[in-house]
């Protein structure tokens, strides 16, 4: 797990993981801090940092080849978090993926490539990745996995189109989706999308 902040109980005594992916130029670190605010007790906490900071150069939604190598690469990072976190005893129905904004994208990327029962799926402010979406290239079934999005109705960076294929997609594969699209034109985390994680699915 090189590169990965981890923090909360120790994976080998941890009943559940959650993984959180941090936006572009933030930090490892600073996704961490929503364990101040999230319902995160008892969980072993991976926060992996990207290079640069970033994870890929472009926008999501820009053409595929663009964020290469950088998105092949960001996936493979996160899969080899989820396979560590498997060597260690702990099924996929315990896992959780958290993510904000660029982290938030390639949160739900990565679930729907390995779509599974999931412990939960929470993405503030995100969508599948690329120009468009391909909806051949993701397999598998979430059986009912809890998954939400929460966003602007006018998001500098993630248009509510991308966010509603995603979510109908993701529907499609089985998943529970529940998204909170809020009236203002804020790139942000709100309370109200905290606490109603905090209820729902944590």
């Amino acid at each position: 797990m090189t590169n990965t902040v981890i923090k909360g109980v120790s994976l080998h005594r941890a009943d559940k993981v959650a993984i959180l992916i941090h936006g572009r130029g933030a930090s490892a670190e600073s996704i961490l801090t929503l364990s101040d605010h999230l319902n995160l007790k008892g969980f072993a906490l991976l926060a992996p940092q990207a290079e640069g900071s970033t994870w890929y150069p472009y926008s999501f939604m820009a053409p595929e080849a663009q964020n290469e190598p950088a998105y092949t690469k960001a996936i493979s990072t996160i899969d080899a978090l989820v396979k560590g976190c498997q060597k260690e005893g702990i099924n996929p129905e315990k896992l959780y993926f958290i993510g904000f904004s660029q982290g938030a994208c390639l949160t739900l990327e990565y679930a729907a490539l390995h779509a599974r029962k999931y412990g939960g799926v929470i993405a503030f402010t995100g969508g599948l990745i690329g120009e468009i979406i391909n909806a051949d290239k993701y397999k598998g079934d979430f059986a009912e996995t809890p998954v939400f999005i929460g966003s602007s109705n006018r998001d500098m960076h993630v248009p509510l189109s991308r966010i509603k294929t995603t979510a109908d997609l993701l529907r499609k594969l089985g998943a529970n989706v529940n998204t909170l699209i809020f009236d203002d034109p804020q790139h942000t985390i709100r309370q109200e999308e905290i606490d109603w994680v905090n209820q729902h699915i944590l």
